[in-house]
């Protein structure tokens, strides 16, 4: 990163974080634009330039995600399976969150706090990451020379690869460890891998 980049970065996590600490201390629905940009202060106008909205900042880790796994996808061999492209670009972002700052991992376990201190906004953020696997879909489906109409396979690539995700962020809403977390996707996303017959994505 330059120096520009570097300063807007530092900026847009200085709005996460005081969002995340505000949603915490008194409420999300209490919560405005104003006093998040306040907190950092900066102008609500500048607050614009790095989210949509309040609700945006739910999805910051979404956006990541999908940019890295759609980075990824298009970096991989054009050659390669399916299905193992899509578990390269799930890897990277479990290498992302495994070289993650204590700064980063506070940061995602806040967002859980608000998450769970609010079920209303999970179904957002389900939304989002539905959005997530479309367009990743389209990236998969491009790779094989289909669409998306022509059936099912690159929907399920990607439905398959992302399942470990799901499965162990659902189920681990206790776990404080971030490594430990990567650690659990993996090992289940081995075992989705062991549970496909090879060459089911040709």
């Amino acid at each position: 990163m330059g120096l520009r980049e570097r300063k807007k970065e530092k900026t847009r996590l200085a709005l996460l974080d005081a969002a995340l600490d505000l949603f915490l201390e008194q409420g999300y629905d209490s919560t405005t634009v104003e006093q998040i940009a306040g907190a950092v202060d900066v102008s609500s106008r500048t607050f614009f330039r790095y989210f949509t909205s309040k609700d945006h900042l739910l999805l910051w880790y979404h956006d990541q995600g999908e940019e890295t796994m759609l980075e990824t996808l298009a970096a991989r061999p054009p050659d390669e399976p399916p299905f193992t492209a899509m578990t390269h670009a799930v890897r990277a972002v479990l290498r992302e969150m495994e070289q993650s700052t204590t700064a980063d991992t506070e940061r995602f376990l806040k967002l859980r706090r608000v998450l769970d201190d609010n079920p209303n906004l999970v179904a957002f953020t389900i939304a989002r990451g539905m959005e997530s696997e479309l367009r990743l879909a389209e990236a998969v489906a491009a790779r094989m020379g289909v669409t998306l109409d022509a059936g099912p396979v690159p929907a399920l690539v990607v439905a398959f690869a992302m399942s470990p995700m799901r499965v162990d962020y659902g189920c681990a809403s206790d776990v404080l460890d971030l490594k430990l977390m990567v650690r659990r996707v993996e090992q289940t996303l081995q075992v989705v891998e062991r549970s496909l017959r090879p060459g089911w994505d040709a």
